[in-house]
This record gives structure tokens, sequence and C-alpha cells, in this order.
């Protein structure tokens, strides 16, 4: 069974942002990660500076978030 993860809130993070970019988490996870971090609602729409959020163990988290390549130039 994997150990829950640790995320660190960058500049101008909101909870889902954070979840897709470093956990390659989608909207249906957010419960889950709410009810791991009591409390984390109240910070406000974008997470402190530095705000640790735990990622439940239960939780899949891909080894690479991978998101679909877009070229403007060839």
């Amino acid at each position: 069974m994997p150990a829950a993860t640790t995320l660190r809130a960058r500049q101008g993070d909101t909870l889902d942002a954070l979840l897709w970019r470093d956990a390659g988490l989608g909207p249906a996870d957010l419960p889950a990660v709410l009810a791991a971090n009591p409390g984390i609602a109240e910070a406000g729409p974008v997470l402190p500076i530095g705000t640790i959020v735990i990622v439940p163990a239960t939780q899949a988290i891909p080894a690479t978030a991978t998101r679909p390549l877009i070229q403007l130039w060839d």
C-alpha cells in the first residue's frame, strides 16, 4: 500500500491546480483530499505559499503527470 504524499503550494496555487500539476489528480479526487486536510478550505481559493497538502494513500498517483502536447509552431 502506498504511503500518503505531501505537496507544497507555490505562489498563486489553487488546490485543484496544485493537485493536477503535481499529482495528476482531477476534480473527482478533491473530496478525499479535502477530508485529509481539515481546515484547508478556510485558506481561501488561493493557497498561501508553502501550504502543505496531504494526498491520501488511497489515491493512485501516477509516476509522472502527463498532459497533451500542444505545439503552436512547427
